[in-house]
């Protein structure tokens, strides 16, 4: 069970963390999106209430069982999906998402582009790749990111703009946010989705546009 109010004291001090760490480096803030996965309703609302608008989950159907409602009463929040996604949810999250961060491969990408026609529904929509080339890991690799890019803009008219990693977790992840900065300006993209709550300053330092916390505001999450 999440500590409300320490969530709440947790979700300020990283905006004021990324606010500080911004102005030392000369960088733009990023968006902080509040991983609220394994989290319900009654741990996620008060950091609404603290000022949170942008949330992001790992699981299509758990989403579904918690964000319709939340939506409903605050109607601004922003909803990523940063985990893999199945084709036989991408109605679904097509529904409820407002952007979809783990495009990866051409089936995925062909399934969100009808289902976005057919509910005539826009997504912001990021590109993952496995930066760290890691075969247990979803994404794109790093060498065919690109043409993969350009067939998703090209082929099936799909407005990618930007690019998301999640590095390995024992290597230091400067290179790798490194790595995805310098193929998002190759391929003419303006957003990185990089850093979590272990090393999100330091995605700040390669010009993220948007850092992944989670832990770092709810706390330690309970898998059981």
């Amino acid at each position: 069970m999440t500590n409300l109010n320490s969530s709440v004291e947790n979700y300020h001090h990283v905006i004021d963390e990324m606010r500080a760490h911004s102005k030392k480096h000369k960088v733009d803030m990023p968006t902080l999106v509040c991983v609220s996965k394994t989290y319900d309703q009654q741990a996620i609302q008060p950091v609404i209430d603290a000022g949170a608008r942008v949330f992001g989950e790992n699981r299509v159907q758990e989403a579904q069982g918690k964000w319709p409602d939340l939506k409903a009463v605050t109607s601004d929040i922003e909803l990523h999906l940063i985990g893999p996604l199945q084709s036989n949810k991408t109605k679904e999250a097509v529904e409820l998402f407002d952007c979809i961060q783990t495009i990866d491969r051409e089936k995925i990408a062909k399934t969100i582009a009808k289902e976005m026609k057919a509910q005539n529904k826009v997504l912001k929509l990021f590109v993952q790749v496995n930066t760290g080339s890691e075969p247990q890991k979803a994404g794109i690799l790093p060498d065919d990111a690109l043409e993969f890019i350009k067939y998703c803009q090209t082929d099936l008219d799909l407005e990618i703009e930007g690019l998301m990693c999640i590095p390995p977790f024992d290597e230091n992840p400067g290179p790798h946010f490194a790595l995805l900065r310098k193929l998002a300006k190759e391929a003419d993209v303006e957003k990185l989705s990089m850093g979590m709550s272990a090393d999100y300053l330091t995605a700040t330092e390669f010009n993220a546009t948007h850092v992944r916390v989670g832990s770092g505001i709810f706390g330690a999450r309970n898998y059981s």
